[in-house]
């Protein structure tokens, strides 16, 4: 396993398909990285040169990968919440946000979306307030 910019690379693997095990990199990109690099199509990651993972790590480090892309895409959706877009609503309601149906299809959505609400809440709240369980007291 090669170590790479903080993710474990699979040393067996073809350079283009081990590139997609950084979040943000997908296959189209690791594609244009290697022709870029002039790697081989078939080319393994174990076969590569010193000089060769020194280039690749100089191009990777150039893009927006890993924490970078989720901090920049979690700052665009807080971004859109505080502006009160209706893009920004949906993703706070935990809805499909590109115009899908709602009434049977949605969970994956609210799946998606709802990690938002669970990030910056806690507790459930009312119009008058925070929501009490019933059985919130101790025996």
């Amino acid at each position: 396993m090669l170590h790479l910019l903080g993710v474990n690379l699979p040393d067996q693997k073809v350079v283009s398909v081990a590139l997609t095990y950084f979040y943000g990199i997908g296959p189209l990109t690791a594609r244009k990285i290697c022709s870029r690099l002039s790697f081989h199509r078939e080319c393994k990651l174990s076969e590569l040169t010193e000089s060769q993972l020194n280039q690749l790590s100089g191009v990777l480090s150039e893009m927006p990968i890993e924490n970078d892309l989720k901090r920049k895409v979690s700052a665009n959706v807080q971004h859109l919440r505080d502006i009160g877009t209706y893009v920004g609503k949906r993703h706070a309601m935990g809805m499909p946000v590109h115009g899908q149906r709602t009434r049977n299809n949605s969970k994956t959505a609210k799946k998606l979306n709802g990690k938002w609400l669970r990030k910056y809440s806690t507790m459930r709240t009312t119009a008058f307030g925070v929501f009490k369980m019933p059985f919130s007291q101790p025996f």
